[in-house]
């Protein structure tokens, strides 16, 4: 396909060459040719008299088509224009799928359905691919700059001593937060000799190669949850230590004495804290760590959905004792059912009913005096409870019990028919950013990545889930896995290098690389060719 795209360039410049020249030889109109006598090795032109006024050809721009439309020729009404000499923002055409897939598969645009638009997302990753060549970054893919991304020896993605760009400012961020970069000016979107050592020694550390350049490997571990920290950390003992144990003490992520020493459990409790505050969820008491444990609006410690634990288990036989939940649910897993019997447990005991179960709803439920779930009005022999309501009946007129799951349950499996309210308001929630811009690395709120998309909109949903890269979602430990025939609406879809959220009828919704902006969009073929897994958040 890319051989026969640069053919097609190649004869159209050809062609245009041809044109050109032929122009030169043509008799201008209205005057008298010279009369000659031709000798037998002469090849003699005649031109026919015009009857037409001349047609201009149209001039050909930097990125005008590379052959003019010539009027009265009959072509195809489907057929694409030939692909300019220079694609910049804006252009759609078949070659841009070409250039995109090529350069994701170099690295420089996250995996994702290629499309023919050539927009801001594909110029930034064309302007990186052309500084890790050498090149003048303008975003402009020319022919010099096509042929170095379609060649053979074309550099993958890697950051280096003596760049510049966002991806280095992210990356200085990072390892400012990881403990790597010392002071926050340090981090000024140039990779200096000081950045150079702190990737060094983050390489060193994580027994990476050390060569002090951020290519794949680098990068993916970087932003990983498994990367190894330069900060306090696992096994330390001191006074920040203590200062920050008691202050997860107050918000209600620990329990017990704070004692200066950095254990599992101390651990355990910033992740919870880091999930619950849109931070990179990497059990470190890093900097932006820090700071949000230290402000007013770090938010306290409550299950929701999504949560699976020991902690969830509890607070389930709890429920189950007040008559909130049947024992068959208390499985560790905070889904839907749990959620309800929590907000009805709230409202009976006249906490705010907001379905997650802070300190306060803990405190009631474990202090023996909570109020236990009211038993249902029997009804008389016509039917008609004592009200004169008909029994199995709210008065809102609402057939489902207070500690079931919102109305419209999910679907098991077979496409999904039906999805539960969470679901309904999943897709809400991501429909309402369409149109956002796409920017690698970013999670939200005007703009997202893949990954950054996907967390940013369960959380907004009140699922508690950690900030995880495509990799991650291929196996995230939790949430029940579905076969692509299986995906309903609510569910998250994940193929190689990519993720998003099912919106139903055979569509998804996700932040598009490729098409430069959060899109909703067909499960196309490539889809289902790049499936990894499925996963059924609410069920």
């Amino acid at each position: 396909m890319i051989k026969n795209q640069l053919y097609r360039r190649g004869t159209a410049l050809l062609l245009t060459g041809v044109l050109l020249g032929l122009t030169g030889c043509e008799q201008k109109v209205g005057t008298t040719a010279t009369t000659a006598v031709a000798s037998a090795s002469d090849i003699v032109v005649t031109t026919a008299e015009e009857t037409q006024a001349v047609q201009a050809v149209a001039a050909l721009g930097a990125n005008a088509n590379v052959l003019p439309s010539i009027e009265g020729v009959t072509i195809d009404a489907n057929a694409e224009a030939l692909a300019p000499v220079n694609l910049t923002v804006g252009v759609i055409n078949s070659v841009v799928s070409d250039l995109q897939q090529r350069l994701m598969d170099l690295g420089y645009m996250d995996a994702d359905e290629p499309t023919a638009y050539y927009g801001a997302a594909t110029s930034k990753a064309v302007q990186y691919f052309q500084r890790q060549a050498g090149m003048t970054m303008d975003g402009i893919t020319g022919v010099d700059t096509w042929d170095a991304i379609m060649s053979d020896s074309a550099p993958r993605y890697a950051v280096k001593k003596g760049f510049q760009g966002d991806d280095v400012t992210d990356i200085q961020y990072r390892l400012y937060n990881l403990g790597y970069l010392s002071e926050a000016g340090q981090i000024n979107g140039t990779f200096d000799d000081t950045t150079e050592a702190a990737v060094r020694k983050m390489q060193t550390v994580n027994g990476l190669t050390v060569d002090g350049t951020v290519g794949q490997s680098t990068h993916d571990l970087l932003y990983s949850d498994d990367v190894k920290a330069n900060i306090i950390a696992l096994g330390e003992q001191s006074d920040l230590v203590k200062k920050y144990q008691q202050r997860l003490i107050d918000l209600g992520y620990m329990g017990g004495t704070a004692d200066g020493q950095f254990g599992q459990t101390t651990q355990d409790a910033i992740r919870s804290f880091q999930s619950r505050n849109d931070l990179i969820v990497d059990g470190y008491l890093g900097t932006d760590t820090r700071a949000a444990m230290d402000a007013d609006t770090a938010k306290p410690y409550a299950m929701r959905i999504g949560e699976q634990s020991d902690a969830v288990k509890e607070l389930q036989d709890l429920l189950v004792k007040y008559g909130y939940l049947s024992q068959d649910n208390a499985s560790g897993y905070f889904g839907e059912l749990t959620k309800a019997a929590v907000a009805s447990f709230q409202s009976v005991n006249g906490l705010a009913s907001d379905g997650t179960a802070g300190m306060s709803t803990m405190a009631l439920l474990r202090s023996g005096n909570a109020k236990s779930k009211p038993k249902p009005k029997t009804s008389t022999s016509s039917g008609k409870s004592s009200s004169g309501k008909t029994s199995g009946k709210s008065s809102s007129g609402s057939s489902k019990s207070s500690g079931s799951a919102s109305s419209g349950s999910a679907s098991a499996g077979g496409g999904g028919a039906t999805v539960s309210g969470s679901a309904g308001a999943l897709v809400s929630i991501a429909a309402s950013k369409i149109g956002s811009p796409y920017v690698w690395g970013s999670k939200g709120p005007n703009s997202f990545d893949c990954s950054g998309f996907v967390y940013w909109c369960l959380n907004q949903a009140g699922v508690g889930v950690s900030y995880m890269t495509s990799s991650g979602w291929r196996n995230p430990g939790r949430f029940r896995r579905v076969s692509y025939n299986e995906l309903q609406a609510g569910d998250i879809i994940v193929v190689s290098g990519h993720v998003g959220i099912c919106a139903g009828g055979g569509s998804v919704i996700d932040a598009s690389s490729s098409n430069g902006r959060v899109v909703h969009r067909s499960l196309s073929g490539w889809w289902a060719n790049n499936f990894i897994a499925g996963w059924r958040i609410f069920s």
